[in-house]
């Protein structure tokens, strides 16, 4: 698939995202996961939730049977991460230590198929990934939530709350985030077109290492002038990814492109702070972000200008600076 090959079928608003593309390979417009400059064990550093100190490996196991990995750092009111395609909980190190240094009790885990959770043939969809975090707040008691999601994460946010209510949830935050829905559809016409989502499945299934190499690039804004991102950034990206399952993440691109979040949405009814970068070429904020903001009831858009979709890892200090206000307000 070639950057010609679309330029058809994508307005003017869509042509910086797919210059950023083409710096890499015309097929890594994709809608995922966001990382911080952290992959070490920042855990050593957090105070530990449980009074005996962290395990080694911490699971919960789903109903069918597969191993959930999380990670629970510090006490106080919960805030829950969920990552996106195609990373870890790593991805939120930093953000989980400064809020956990910060009087919170923070959670992450590794999707299905991700990281250091189980990798099962079946149940690599939307549905599934919600019940899973449903299955991990009901095991761990958690109430009184803050709710956090990057990219394919902030679909899998929406999509909690749209199958298992609002009650344990006091607030959202949806970051570079892919609702409302990311492909172009007849009532989506400002989406992107069915064939790029068909170049990430054929590019992950032909050379998923290099793909990923290559994506960390647009991913981080890389292929910007002046851009914040390191190598260290790239490598994490790298290394995360190949910790997944290729089935496992085959599957997911289907549940970042085609799920429409807007019903789930509609029935968020916790105050909802929506950032995004306007520099994302993964997640185009006009058709995702801005529109995201005017469905939630209670929410508030903030544009972070000139960022790409990597925010939490390349703008780091304003995430949590932005994200502990937000919390405490």
């Amino acid at each position: 698939m070639s950057t010609e090959d679309l330029s058809g079928d994508i307005d003017a608003g869509r042509r910086a995202f797919l210059g950023g593309m083409a710096a890499a390979s015309a097929a890594l417009a994709l809608p995922m996961a966001g990382l911080s400059t952290s992959s070490f064990a920042l855990g050593a550093s957090a105070p530990s939730h449980s009074p005996h100190g962290p395990s080694n490996m911490t699971t919960i196991t789903t109903k069918d049977g597969t191993e959930i990995y999380y990670k629970d750092w510090g006490q106080g009111q919960p805030v829950v991460f969920s990552h996106g395609w195609p990373l870890t909980a790593d991805a939120w190190d930093a953000q989980m230590l400064f809020l956990s240094s910060h009087g919170y009790r923070t959670i992450a885990h590794d999707r299905r198929g991700h990281g250091r959770s189980g990798q099962p043939w079946n149940g690599n969809d939307m549905d599934t990934y919600a019940d899973d975090l449903a299955t991990l707040i009901e095991k761990l008691d958690l109430k009184n939530i803050v709710l956090v999601g990057h990219s394919t994460g902030g679909g899998e946010v929406a999509h909690y709350i749209g199958r298992h209510g609002n009650a344990r949830v006091a607030k959202a935050v949806l970051i570079g985030a892919v609702p409302p829905i990311m492909v172009k559809t007849e009532s989506n016409p400002g989406g992107l077109p069915m064939s790029v989502f068909d170049g990430i499945r054929a590019n992950t299934l032909a050379d998923r290492s290099q793909f990923f190499k290559d994506l960390s690039g647009p991913f981080y804004g890389a292929n910007r002038a002046g851009s914040k991102a390191t190598q260290g950034m790239r490598d994490s990206f790298w290394l995360q990814g190949m910790a997944g399952s290729l089935k496992g993440q085959y599957d997911c691109i289907k549940q970042f492109s085609e799920v429409d979040y807007t019903p789930d949405l509609k029935k968020i009814e916790v105050p909802t702070l929506v950032i995004h970068g306007d520099d994302d070429q993964i997640v185009p904020i006009d058709d995702s972000g801005r529109l995201s903001a005017k469905i939630v009831k209670h929410a508030t858009l903030k544009v972070y200008p000139g960022a790409p979709h990597g925010l939490t890892a390349t703008h780091q200090e304003q995430v949590n600076k932005d994200l502990l206000e937000f919390i405490r307000s």
